[in-house]
């Protein structure tokens, strides 16, 4: 069996010792992905855009996933990110979970982790 290992290059990759995806039996397990901006719209896009190309690596996309977990520290924030998200999975929604909880730094407003199949 091969084992692909991803990296997107964070910060957090080398301090925490993880790989932003890995691609194993046919799946791609992403970690959880913070984003950067000022507010949780901007931090759910670019989160998305990390997970996008660590997806396109593996050889996969968005219409691959199966499974998301969002996680928020306070999740009256989830809603305003309810556009993008039905967007991003279009006609392809995964089983999803949302998640209240601390994250690494107080500064981040959502995590996301998805795992996807790679195409035939």
């Amino acid at each position: 069996m091969t084992i692909q290992r991803i990296s997107s290059g964070g910060e957090f990759e080398t301090k925490v010792g993880y790989c932003r995806a890995v691609v194993a039996c046919g799946w791609v397990h992403v970690a959880g992905t913070v984003g950067q901006g000022e507010d949780i719209v901007a931090q759910c896009r670019s989160a998305l855009s990390i997970i996008e190309a660590a997806l396109q690596k593996a050889g996969a996309g968005f219409q691959n996933v199966v499974r998301v977990t969002y996680m928020l520290p306070d999740r009256a924030e989830f809603e305003p990110c309810w556009p993008i998200l039905a967007e991003t999975f279009g006609a392809n929604p995964p089983a999803a979970t949302m998640i209240e909880c601390g994250l690494i730094d107080p500064k981040y407003r959502i995590e996301i982790e998805v795992t996807a199949f790679l195409p035939e």
